[in-house]
Parts: C-alpha cells; structure tokens; sequence
C-alpha cells in the first residue's frame, strides 16, 4: 500500500506531503462548492464573505499542514487553488 488516508490526511510511504495537499486542496474546492452562493451573494457584506472564505475555506484546506514537510511546489500548489477560488 503505497497510500493511506488517516482523519482525511493523506499518508504516503515516501514521507512527502504531495499527496496531502492534493486531498486538501480538493476537500477545499468541495467546501467552495458548498458556500459558492454565499460568496457570490451581494446582499452580504464584503467582510462577512471574507471571513466566511477565511474561516471555512482557507481552514479546512490548511488543516493538519503544519505536520507537512512542505517543499516549494506544495505552497505553490495551495496559491494556484487560492487564488482560483478567489477570482
């Protein structure tokens, strides 16, 4: 078994968190799907949407990253999907 999901947390033989943060990023395009209606709703002020977007989104994809050995091409990759949410 080359991976293992514990607690929605990618585990990989090889020790790298690539595989996490591709469960991550995707759990979090999952959650921006749910509150889409939310963020795009213009009778909610600008700041209640960037809260909503900070403590839901942002939380649930940064969520166990602080045990990721983290490499350059993982802070990209969570950037890139940042950004795509937020246009």
């Amino acid at each position: 078994m080359d991976k293992f999901c514990y607690l929605d947390d990618m585990l990989s033989v090889d020790g790298d968190a690539d595989a996490s943060v591709e469960t991550r990023i995707q759990i979090g395009w999952n959650k921006f799907r749910q509150v889409i209606p939310l963020l795009t709703n213009k009778d909610i002020l600008l700041i209640v949407r960037e809260r909503l977007y900070s403590s839901y989104l942002r939380s649930s994809v940064l969520h166990g990253s602080e045990t990721w050995p983290v490499r350059k091409e993982n802070e990209v990759a969570h950037q890139r999907a940042e950004m795509r949410m937020v246009r």
